[in-house]
């Protein structure tokens, strides 16, 4: 799968103009960690750039645009989702830039579709994003410099700890966990 240069740059052109200045700076530092575990745990380098700058193409969104896209879409999300509407900008994304952008490859549509909750049966690309997104440069909270340590030796060991990162956080703060970032949790605590 080969994608050309002017197709990246168009990608990068249209989120300059479609992202927030602070959003786009995320952006980049999230391409730049995945493509450092990318290499690391041999990932294709174009899907995983691809992937992390398209993960939050629908961040733009209103709460009210997200719903009407989640309720056209909602056989792919459950009732618990939802229920996280800080969250449905990430199943939307992968609907929308599925169409805008021709994307057929599974693992980049599966990386930026659950890389907000997770999911135990992800492709190694997609746990890259999910990781990639907690954990790039611009991200400051306790914890991160711990988790971006981990990130240098051991991707299972990573996807333990962002889980109980975000599992905690919202523990702390009374939200709703998905049950997918729990059952991602479980299944690399087991081994995986």
């Amino acid at each position: 799968m080969k994608y050309q240069k002017d197709y990246l740059d168009r990608i990068k052109n249209d989120l300059k103009n479609w992202l927030s200045k602070e959003r786009y700076i995320h952006t980049q530092g999230v391409v730049e960690v995945a493509t450092q575990l990318a290499q690391k745990n041999n990932v294709n380098i174009e899907k995983t750039i691809i992937a992390a700058l398209l993960h939050d193409y629908a961040k733009p969104l209103s709460q009210k645009e997200l719903f009407q896209y989640a309720k056209k879409i909602n056989d792919d999300i459950d009732k618990t989702e939802m229920k996280i509407p800080s969250v449905l900008h990430a199943p939307v994304g992968a609907f929308l830039v599925k169409k805008k952008y021709d994307i057929i490859n599974k693992d980049i549509l599966e990386a930026i579709r659950y890389h907000t909750i997770g999911n135990p049966e992800m492709s190694k690309l997609a746990l890259i994003i999910f990781a990639a997104d907690f954990i790039e440069p611009s991200r400051e909270f306790p914890g991160v410099r711990k988790l971006r340590d981990i990130s240098k030796s051991n991707l299972s060991q990573l996807i333990i700890a962002v889980c109980d990162q975000s599992i905690k956080y919202n523990i702390n703060k009374k939200k709703i966990i998905h049950p997918n970032t729990l059952l991602l949790r479980n299944e690399y605590l087991g081994g995986k």
